[in-house]
């Protein structure tokens, strides 16, 4: 790990913004599982907004209704400035996206999105706003490179919150954009040394070392969420359950509405009840807690973050707080 802030003139790297060996060590072993060149930047939200720089003045970007908070909150902000013209829409209706995508200049994609846990037909939206003139973003966060690869359904991008499952183990603030377009990555490189959003040297640390273990994390966490999710269908305390088919997040909603969704976060003993994601630990919380969430996420929905604990005493825990709130 390279800590140092002043590098040597005549180096590869002569100022600790433009570069550092471990920052370049993260960017090799994401970009190798993505099929593209990474860069590292200092969260999640700086990766978008890196890209978003990118969107010509008044131009049009189309993005799904269900997604991360943050994202929305900064394209809304960029349509009010009149930066760019923001048109939202329901990422699982192709037509929809397909028709959205005319005349735009970048297509966001989340899928699975977060929290309504959609589906995009990644490929299909790709190829359609590709053929329109846009560029094709899509956030890998959910599924990740073992999941999911963007860049080889037709996206041009693909960009993580490292934050969450690639780290792993809730101790990292740390974003990532991988490309295969040489002009795209020497474009992004120049926002993020021109706006200072790099990233740390023990952050970029921590994440390769998360990554070691991804696979094995996934495994179990998406094994854990599998059955997590039978077994809350099958609930009569839950209204229902969605599940993507991969990934760890499962959203429910439970038969006391928003009350008993807020009680139940608040009173577990296992699962812990935080905002973040992707970790060993499972987390939850009722999304509809954040005024900035959409109206048209249900008031009692609750996201739960499955992680790498024992299934049975997961679910002896949510047993619990489902019996004493509903």
């Amino acid at each position: 790990m390279t800590m140092a802030s002043a590098l040597v003139p005549g180096g590869s790297t002569e100022y600790a913004r433009q570069g550092n060996p471990t920052w370049e060590s993260f960017e090799s072993v994401l970009g190798a599982l993505e099929g593209g060149r990474a860069l590292a930047f200092s969260s999640g939200v700086a990766a978008s907004a890196a890209l978003f720089d990118l969107v010509p003045i008044g131009a049009v970007v189309v993005a799904p209704r269900h997604a991360y908070y943050g994202t929305i909150a900064q394209l809304v902000e960029r349509d009010r400035r009149g930066q760019v013209q923001l048109r939202l829409v329901d990422i699982d209706n192709t037509p929809q996206v397909v028709e959205a995508c005319q005349g735009a200049a970048l297509l966001w994609i989340e899928s699975p999105t977060n929290p309504a846990l959609q589906l995009a037909d990644i490929e299909t939206i790709a190829r359609a706003a590709t053929q329109a003139g846009a560029a094709v973003a899509v956030d890998n966060t959910f599924a990740t490179p073992l999941r999911q690869k963007p860049l080889e359904l037709g996206a041009d991008f693909s960009v993580h919150s490292a934050s969450k499952l690639l780290a792993g183990h809730s101790d990292v603030i740390l974003g990532a954009i991988v490309t295969a377009d040489d002009r795209a990555h020497a474009a992004l490189e120049k926002r993020r040394t021109v706006l200072g959003a790099i990233p740390g040297a023990m952050e970029t640390w921590l994440a390769v070392r998360g990554m070691r273990t991804l696979h094995v994390r996934l495994d179990r966490a998406e094994a854990n969420a599998k059955e997590l999710h039978r077994r809350l269908s099958d609930s009569r305390h839950v209204v229902y359950s969605r599940y993507p088919g991969f990934g760890t997040i499962i959203a429910f909603e439970v038969a006391g509405g928003a009350v008993a969704a807020q009680k139940m976060t608040e009173q577990s003993d296992i699962i812990t009840y935080a905002t973040s994601l992707g970790g060993v630990e499972s987390t939850w919380e009722r999304r509809r807690r954040h005024p900035g969430e959409p109206e048209s996420v249900p008031e009692g929905l609750i996201r739960l973050s499955v992680g790498i604990e024992d299934v049975e005493d997961v679910w002896i825990d949510i047993q619990n707080v489902l019996a004493a709130v509903t």
